[in-house]
């Protein structure tokens, strides 16, 4: 089980759709004991989209009401570096920030990394980021698909090595991959 004091940091929880990776996270950041700004970095909640909408509900639902929420889009580095201690930062989640920035060239996306990257290396306080894992599959079909399973896939493993906590969640169990897991070496 995890303890609330070994929260400290940052921790990426990693898992497919319908895993159980954003009630992990959300899980952990209730044990902390922390007070919780939750970083939403999804599209809002539309009736003109069903789907996304009973998404964007059912985790509203299970967030406790003393939880800060806020809907961030594509400004979630800048909204991280808005905060202030104490407390914790729960962002859910990169792929969707990820999926924002599709339309940057290569150069553009690549600053826009660093500058999440930097303002994680400066909070002030612990974070859980949630990601979707993408490229278990066959590849994407179009061109903007293997871009996102691209780009996603470089963000995660770049962020990785930041974390003190890092967590794949499958089939709703979580796994400890600090723990559990040797770090591929480069060749």
């Amino acid at each position: 089980m995890v303890e609330a004091e070994a929260l400290l940091g940052c921790h990426l929880v990693l898992g497919p759709a319908r895993s159980g990776k954003s009630r992990w996270a959300e899980y952990l950041a209730l044990r902390s004991g922390l007070a919780v700004t939750y970083l939403a970095t999804g599209p809002g909640a539309s009736a003109e989209d069903p789907a996304w909408l009973a998404r964007v509900l059912a985790h509203r639902q299970r967030r406790p009401p003393n939880w800060s929420t806020r809907e961030v889009g594509a400004a979630l580095p800048e909204s991280l570096a808005s905060l202030s201690p104490p407390g914790l930062a729960l962002v859910d989640s990169l792929g969707t920030w990820v999926a924002a920035g599709l339309e940057l060239d290569a150069v553009d996306w690549q600053q826009r990394c660093s500058n999440l990257y930097d303002c994680l290396l400066a909070l002030p306080m612990p974070a859980v980021l949630v990601s979707e894992q993408t490229g278990w599959g066959v590849v994407p079909p179009t061109a903007i698909g293997g871009l996102f399973r691209d780009r996603l896939g470089s963000l995660e493993q770049q962020l990785a090595p930041l974390c003190s906590g890092l967590w794949l969640v499958i089939a709703g169990r979580a796994l400890d991959l600090r723990s559990h897991s040797l770090a591929v070496p480069e060749i």
